[in-house]
């Protein structure tokens, strides 16, 4: 059960939750927090030949909407973008196969969303 009044530390206990769900699901986590100067993603995974760029979004309770519902336009085009230089400076080229996935955790269960959304660069 996740709880805590540190949102630092309860958004690290939700990655580390999502980071096991992948794994159970042979989904292979690369890299956690991954920041650069465009942004940051919470985890880049690769399933199969697919890159999976992925939000983690947390809530205790709906009360205030659903945690993909926090995944707005505005934090999509900052997650393609990184994503785009994660490719780049990792000499992928543009033919690489992406997803990007919402993990939205709400009253410590997750709910996986594949595809939550296309690249918006």
């Amino acid at each position: 059960m996740i709880r805590d009044k540190n949102k630092r530390r309860l958004g690290a206990t939700a990655e580390r939750a999502v980071r096991t769900y992948l794994e159970q699901h042979g989904i292979a986590v690369l890299k956690m927090n991954y920041r650069c100067r465009q942004g940051e993603v919470d985890v880049i995974a690769k399933d199969g030949d697919y890159y999976i760029f992925i939000e983690v979004k947390y809530r205790n309770s709906v009360r205030y909407g659903m945690p993909q519902d926090a995944v707005d336009m505005k934090k999509q085009h900052r997650i393609s973008k990184t994503a785009l230089y994660y490719l780049y400076s990792h000499g992928l080229g543009e033919d690489t196969p992406v997803r990007f996935d919402v993990a939205a955790i709400v009253e410590n269960k997750i709910h996986y969303i594949k595809n939550a959304f296309d690249y918006c660069g």
